[in-house]
């Protein structure tokens, strides 16, 4: 490879290349040692003077006797005073280590034929030792620089730019913007990430191994007839880990590795993206089998507008087309494999989509909740924790959830326990970092008056109450009144991960969130600000039931969802608006009418819940439940929990007879301390 830069080879002498820029440094020197010191006369062979002084001073000094010799340049009209040894604290106020051998003072003087009277007479009265003249020979070559000197500056700067927007320049310039700005690892392995560290994602990562193994081992396919795809493009919401799995693909197969964001092809001058997409791949070419990664494609991969005129843009355009032609044109990329993550593949061009560039859309969804499981022991391999934490309940805390989500959990439970002056990380530290994360940092320094308090508890044991008795409500955790963010009350659930939503389930939900503001109106009288949260999402989901989903009485079966960027008009008319309208107000009346039924029914229950939680504060499912009884329905999240779990008759003769002896042995032990006890009773007697 290195022969293309040396046609003759190793064998032909390597003669060094002149380089402009060295005679451009030693210029920019030359101009700022003329700049910087006094014209440059200390760097021709001038003398730095020590100290400026008047001519009055000047004279003083020679009359005190302090003067040992006195140079004079007539051509400056300027003077110098060497000092005597025995003088020069007098002078400078410094001893002759601080100053200097010969110090001297510098001094401006008017008349010649003066001054020459003056020297004479000094040195006459022996008050000096000797006085010279000197002739200033440097001063037509000063001259000369100060006349051409900031021409030739702008001269060679203006060439210098130049060379360098030109690509002259060599490939690290600030100006060498048509240059790719990826950075490249020769080894994917070299970033130390593997499978193992992206824990879930199973259907991705397979996704992905066919990828890798065909990088590992191409001939195992190629001899079938079969292709590789060109492209896997990850699609998912942020802080699924789409880059973590890119990464892991690079060091699954330990080959060359590209890394650039969509964002590094757009720049200030035109041209540069599509320069920069081309020199990319010229690159890639050359280190084939690789993988070129490129993260937040959206940023140059939008879709192009049919009309310029609205939003679009010529130079975004010009890189994506370029982007397109070498992903699959009339050249070959054989060996190179491109990965991209996006999480706004809505807004992409379908023609990057098509096959033959991104063959495959690789979904990184949310973690489930086994996902989250997996996550979860990723993440706390580091942290110590004590025997309390139970990652299951964690799991089903965080619904959700994403991964970079769990890993902000897990550092900030370490850090409330810290806080705490604890050795471990326990439950109760998990349990408040995910109450920081949802709800914000407590404020108990909010000043609230009994009647404020007494509102904001009514209102959450309101939300507490009818959820407890809504067969599709989210299982209840606990209840604040502790002001948390912009909350001055929070009811905390275990939401149901659903794969499908029924019209019951909504509805159930809307009336728990409208549970606050019809208690607020029983039995306080009025209603406030506090339920507006509340309000906005009940609204939301009761227009999501009836313009979407197609979930209502009067407009069953239609949807009117619209997909469209530039969406100036609805996709209805206004007579169906004004339906729709009623519609929702009617869905928002029934709930809030259900939920004060429900709320007039349970009164003295609702009424000791929000005692109770004006007392301590927060509550838990556990005084709810000593309230109002336990609840007569099953959480969906306990019952997949039940059925996963591994029932003994399923399990193995060896299992069940180790299970029936351990229960032999814990019941005979009981029936021994059982006995025991009864001894001592009996010789107490």
């Amino acid at each position: 490879m290195d022969n293309n830069n040396n046609p003759g080879g190793d064998k032909q002498p390597k003669m060094p290349k002149f380089n402009m820029n060295w005679l451009y440094t030693v210029i920019i020197l030359l101009l700022a040692i003329l700049f910087f010191t006094d014209g440059g006369t200390s760097f021709l062979g001038g003398v730095t003077p020590d100290q400026e002084a008047t001519y009055t001073k000047f004279k003083t000094y020679v009359d005190k006797g302090y003067a040992e010799k006195v140079v004079v340049n007539k051509d400056k009209s300027t003077l110098r005073m060497y000092v005597r040894q025995k003088n020069i604290r007098d002078v400078f106020g410094k001893t002759a280590q601080q100053v200097g051998a010969h110090p001297c003072v510098s001094v401006t003087y008017g008349s010649p034929d003066a001054l020459d009277t003056y020297l004479a007479n000094a040195l006459k009265d022996r008050k000096i030792v000797d006085y010279s003249y000197e002739m200033d020979s440097n001063s037509g070559l000063m001259t000369l620089f100060y006349t051409f000197g900031p021409i030739l500056f702008f001269v060679v700067l203006w060439i210098f730019m130049m060379r360098r927007m030109g690509g002259g320049g060599g490939g690290g310039g600030v100006f060498n913007v048509g240059k790719s700005k990826a950075q490249m690892y020769e080894k994917g392995n070299d970033l130390g990430i593997t499978f193992k560290d992206v824990a879930g994602q199973a259907g991705a990562k397979q996704e992905v191994q066919e990828i890798v193994d065909f990088l590992k081992e191409p001939q195992k396919y190629t001899d079938l007839g079969g292709k590789i795809p060109k492209g896997a493009l990850l699609v998912g919401p942020p802080g699924t880990g789409k880059t973590l799995l890119a990464k892991a693909v690079a060091g699954e197969a330990g080959v060359p590795f590209f890394s650039m964001s969509g964002s590094d092809f757009v720049e200030m001058f035109v041209g540069v993206g599509a320069s920069r997409v081309r020199d990319l791949f010229r690159q890639a070419k050359a280190k084939s089998p690789c993988i070129i990664f490129i993260d937040e494609i959206d940023a140059v991969g939008r879709a192009r507008s049919k009309n310029p005129s609205m939003g679009g843009n010529d130079e975004r355009e010009n890189t994506l087309n370029a982007l397109l032609t070498e992903m699959d044109g009339f050249g070959t990329n054989s060996g190179v494999i491109i990965l991209a993550a996006t999480n706004r593949a809505d807004m992409l061009d379908k023609a990057l989509l098509r096959a033959g560039r991104f063959d495959r859309q690789i979904n990184v969804d949310l973690p489930d909740l086994t996902e989250r499981k997996e996550i979860f022991q990723v993440h706390l391999r580091k942290v110590k924790i004590d025997e309390t934490v139970d990652i299951d309940f964690l799991s089903r805390q965080t619904p959700g959830f994403s991964g970079a989500d769990i890993a902000n959990v897990c550092n900030e439970a370490a850090l409330i326990a810290a806080r705490h002056n604890n050795k471990t990380v326990g439950k109760q530290d998990f349990l408040n970092a995910v109450d920081r994360i949802i709800g914000g940092l407590e404020k108990k320094t909010k000043v609230m008056t009994n009647d404020e308090k007494r509102t904001i508890a009514l209102h959450e044991a309101g939300h507490a109450t009818v959820s407890w008795f809504c067969e599709h409500a989210n299982p209840l955790v606990k209840v604040s009144i502790v002001p948390r963010g912009r909350a001055l009350g929070a009811a905390w659930y275990l939401p149901e991960e659903r794969q499908i939503t029924t019209k019951e389930q909504m509805l159930d939900e809307m009336c728990s969130l409208l549970g606050g503001r019809a208690a607020e109106e029983l039995f306080t009288g009025h209603i406030s600000t506090g339920a507006m949260n509340d309000l906005e999402r009940a609204t939301k989901s009761a227009f999501g039931m009836v313009a979407y989903a197609g979930m209502s009485d009067r407009l069953p079966n239609i949807c009117y969802y619209n997909n469209d960027e530039y969406q100036f008009q609805r996709p209805y008319s206004e007579t169906t608006a004004k339906t729709i309208d009623d519609e929702v107000l009617k869905i928002i009346n029934d709930e809030y009418a259900r939920a004060k039924a429900i709320l007039k029914e349970h009164s003295e229950g609702h009424n000791e819940l929000a005692e109770l939680l004006i007392k301590r504060e927060v509550i838990f499912a556990e005084d709810v439940e000593r309230i109002f009884g336990k609840r007569p329905w099953v959480s969906r999240s306990e019952e997949i929990i039940e059925d996963n779990t591994p029932k003994l008759e399923d399990m193995p003769e060896e299992v069940r007879k180790a299970q029936a002896e351990h229960e032999a042995s814990v019941k005979d032990n009981k029936n021994a301390e059982s006995d025991n006890k009864d001894d001592e009773t009996n010789q107490n007697a």
